[in-house]
């Protein structure tokens, strides 16, 4: 790799690839490459562009990040897709360094790394060490329930909120009733579930940031299981990870409301268990920008552990 690297973000005009353009444009540690308006729908000026460059970040929907992979003929061209296109291929890391102690060399690696989903972020974070550490059973009947800013529909609902007819667009709205959300096989590959999870996501009026929520019955845990140990076992996995923090147990209790905007404009997720020892019951959270550790924040996180692992080859 040059002294330089040269990054290439094909689809640098969707709503994550412009985030992502934002936050590399001012770094000097790297040359960015992007097409011009008439070559961004030119087969042949794509496939030279990514075979150009050191890293790929494809920021397209499935179908094209697909053919853009399929293009790469040089060996030596690493790739980021932001899509959903191979999150549950075994040919890709899955990007997610928090979630385990290995991820973070495997991507830095890796030559083909998919970057994980917004929901499943919050969903994977929260379940993957309670499963392994078989305080949460991986048949567990996980239900899933998140509301994300309306970014994250992409161009269109951007529009449709802020555009010439804002004022008829909803102000939250729950979709996904057929429970065939693509997100779906990817939360139960890599959280470690022997079953699908229900999974129901949502929007609401604001443009970005998520509030996702797992409720569990402590008597359907393993006998004796504490919301004090599911706290524990979060806070012990996440204790060195820079960007997921657990609250504080004390803290947790006392909540009353979670805000899916507070950490927007960061690339921060921060974790939850709330418990009412009455009742036999925990919730677990997830807040984060849908657009930062959902997105763009976490395929700038990976393309920093590729960097550095290269430069120090």
């Amino acid at each position: 790799m040059s002294a330089k690297p040269l990054v290439f973000i094909d689809g640098d005009q969707g709503t994550t690839g412009l985030q992502i353009h934002e936050r590399l444009s001012g770094r000097g540690d790297l040359r960015l490459l992007t097409l011009p308006e008439h070559d961004r729908k030119n087969a042949a000026r794509r496939a030279e562009a990514i075979n150009h460059c050191d890293i790929a970040i494809l920021c397209l929907p499935d179908a094209p990040a697909r053919e853009a992979a399929a293009s790469i003929t040089n060996p030596a061209v690493r790739v980021i897709d932001a899509s959903s296109a191979h999150r549950t291929d075994p040919l890709w890391v899955y990007g997610l360094p928090e979630m385990s102690a290995a991820q973070s060399t495997r991507i830095a690696q890796a030559q083909r790394v998919s970057n994980p989903g917004c929901y499943p972020t919050g969903a994977i974070t929260l379940l993957r060490p309670l499963v392994q550490a078989a305080l949460v059973p991986a048949d567990y009947p996980i239900a899933i329930h998140a509301v994300s800013g309306y970014s994250g529909g992409g161009r269109a609902r951007v529009e449709a909120h802020e555009g010439p007819c804002a004022l008829d667009a909803p102000a939250f709205q729950i979709y996904g009733l057929q429970l065939e959300h693509k997100h779906t096989p990817e939360i139960e590959q890599h959280a470690g579930l022997s079953h699908r999870p229900f999974f129901l996501p949502s929007y609401g009026s604001f443009r970005q940031g998520i509030a996702l929520t797992i409720p569990l019955q402590l008597r359907h845990l393993p006998p004796h299981t504490t919301g004090a140990q599911l706290h524990a076992c979060l806070a012990q996995h996440y204790a060195d990870a820079a960007h997921v923090e657990v609250i504080e147990l004390a803290d947790a209790q006392t909540m009353a409301q979670l805000d899916p905007q507070v950490l927007n404009g960061t690339n921060q997720l921060r974790l939850g268990v709330h418990i009412n020892e009455r009742r036999g019951q925990v919730l677990l959270s997830a807040v984060f920008d849908n657009l930062g550790k959902g997105a763009s924040g976490a395929a700038v996180q990976n393309l920093d552990l590729m960097l550095h692992h290269a430069a120090t080859k």
